[in-house]
């Protein structure tokens, strides 16, 4: 092969290696990118009043007087909002039953006061008969569904309230009655008193998750239902469920559908107005006030939750950070850690320094391989067995899911991983090291602790950044021997923990109520990738000064 022909030969491999490069580095970026983005929203966003509120009662972290005066402002904006659904429930909730009840009632009592102040003769007849015949009126148009036909009864009623029969007696309820009912039929469509009804109570859910509960409301057992929406997205989301209202209609056939009148036809999603539900009431400007002064009412500002990480998290993390779930990630890590490298650098210098190579060690060395590709919800399953049913009880200790069972079971899981670091370390330690320490009159042990170890050391350093890369991320393991998705700070290896891979599980797959805040699910998966980053990064470096160091730099 000729000077040239190499040259190109160099060349071609070189951009072959750099354009491989690129494709994986744009093949992260298009992995990690969108997930950092989200993620990133659980640190970084636009808090509302009530996040502020969360913020001070749960974690007494506020400037009391700024957001006092906060609360004031945007009560005031508040309040129209809640005075229009009270005045509106009102007219809906008029009993008509009872109106006729009470008509029945103000008659008779009428009745009787004519005859306590002597009223007799024709004069108490008269005053009688008007009176039966506006009770009956009345009675009668409370069983109208005619908007005009009743205003038009009231308003014939309430000619005769100036009479001077009915001055200063308890037949003034009967007009007070139609005056009000009259004012109520102006207000609402009488026919559609069931829709009105179901209607409003989906806008108070709506609003009592926008704004929270009303001033005075009792206060609820659940934390996320003491508040509102914290983050300006949530807002928006439930403004956007407020103005709309989302139904599933048959698809509209096109031309080639209508050769197979038969065919099923698709769904859609159509959204109509919600407030065309409320057209000529008075609710209906309560939709226009709602988006006019969204702001003035939640008081959006740019927030940096840097207590996200620090935190403890309230109902299923829907508030609150991974403070918790870092400590506990960072234990079962660092105590997996001090068991699995002894261990595995142990085994590793007896497989290379004193086994030789026969048979039995080849079997072990297959046993090795094997247990490394074995599925890590074995090893779990395994770690139940052994050490929660079995060694946990032997000691004399509760048989229980612990981080002591959690960080055992993980050490097993990446055993194999450091021997065969560590293995391969120990042998690419030149032999003329040795010779040279046992040529000196060092025994083998001293040779291998002041000798071989240190200069495998950057090896076997290898082998732990892959074991913590591994310990940091798995999630089958500890579900079953150490992990809880919401509990207490343990306080002794002896409890379980929360962590951030059983705790990102959990989020995707086991909680509805997690997944109302998409934000803190991919703000712990990035917390997850950005802890395992770090602990690598502190590996490296620590590697790279024992390297620089045997070097004698």
């Amino acid at each position: 092969m000729g000077q040239r022909t190499r040259h190109l030969l160099d060349k071609a491999f070189t951009l072959l290696a750099g354009t491989s490069v690129v494709v994986l580095s744009v093949v992260l970026l298009l992995v990690l990118g969108p997930m950092i983005w989200k993620g990133s929203s659980a640190v970084l966003f636009y808090g509302t009043l009530e996040f502020r509120e969360m913020q001070r009662d749960l974690f007494d972290r506020a400037d009391n007087e700024s957001l006092l005066q906060e609360t004031q402002d945007a009560e005031q904006y508040r309040a129209d909002i809640y005075d229009r659904i009270e005045s509106f429930k009102k007219a809906v909730a008029v009993d008509l039953a009872a109106m006729d009840e009470q008509a029945k009632e103000v008659y008779q009592t009428y009745s009787q006061e004519l005859k306590d102040n002597n009223v007799t003769g024709a004069a108490y007849t008269q005053a009688r008969r008007l009176a039966r015949s506006l009770r009956n009126q009345f009675q009668d148009t409370l069983e109208s569904k005619d908007r005009n036909a009743i205003q038009s009864a009231m308003d014939d009623i309430l000619t005769h309230e100036r009479d001077d029969a009915f001055q200063d007696t308890s037949f003034q309820s009967l007009f007070s009655m139609a005056r009000e009912f009259r004012d109520t039929v102006a207000k609402i469509d009488l026919n559609q008193s069931h829709m009105y009804l179901e209607e409003l109570a989906k806008v108070e859910a709506i609003l009592a998750d926008m704004l929270g509960p009303r001033p005075g409301d009792p206060v609820h057992p659940l934390i996320r239902l003491r508040y509102g929406a914290t983050r300006w997205d949530q807002a928006q989301a439930c403004l956007k469920r407020l103005n709309w209202i989302t139904v599933w209609e048959e698809k509209p056939l096109g031309p080639a559908d209508m050769e197979d009148p038969n065919q099923v036809r698709a769904l859609v999603a159509v959204n109509y107005p919600r407030k065309e539900r409320f057209a000529g009431t008075e609710l209906e400007p309560l939709f226009g006030n709602v988006n006019a002064h969204i702001k003035d009412m939640l008081r959006p500002r740019l927030t940096f939750y840097w207590q996200y990480f620090i935190d403890e998290s309230f109902n299923s993390h829907y508030f609150g950070g991974v403070g918790p779930e870092i400590l506990g990630t960072l234990v079962i890590t660092v105590l997996s850690i001090l068991f699995v490298v002894p261990f595995g650098v142990i085994a590793a210098a007896y497989l290379v320094e004193c086994a030789g190579d026969n048979w039995g060690v080849r079997i072990i060395r297959m046993c090795i391989n094997t247990l490394a590709g074995v599925p890590s919800i074995v090893f779990g399953l395994f770690g139940v067995a052994f050490f929660i049913m079995f060694l946990l009880p032997a000691l004399g200790m509760d048989s229980k899911a612990c981080i002591l069972a959690a960080s055992l079971t993980l050490a097993v899981l990446t055993l194999p991983v450091m021997i065969r670091a560590s293995e391969e370390a120990i042998r690419s330690v030149p032999r003329s090291y040795k010779e040279g320490s046992l040529a000196l009159g060092a025994s083998g042990f001293r040779t291998f602790m002041t000798v071989t170890l240190p200069a495998a050391l950057p090896g076997i350093l290898t082998g732990v950044i892959l074991s913590l890369s591994r310990v940091a991320g798995e999630t089958a393991p500890v579900l079953f021997t150490g992990a809880v998705s919401m509990g207490s700070i343990p306080k002794s290896v002896l409890d379980p923990t929360r962590t951030l891979s059983y705790g990102s599980y959990d989020m995707a797959v086991g909680d509805r109520v997690a997944m109302m805040v998409p934000h803190n699910q991919y703000g712990m998966v990035v917390t997850l990738v950005g802890l395992i980053l770090c602990l690598n990064l502190v590996a490296v470096i620590l590697r790279a000064r024992v390297f620089k160091k045997l070097k004698g730099h």
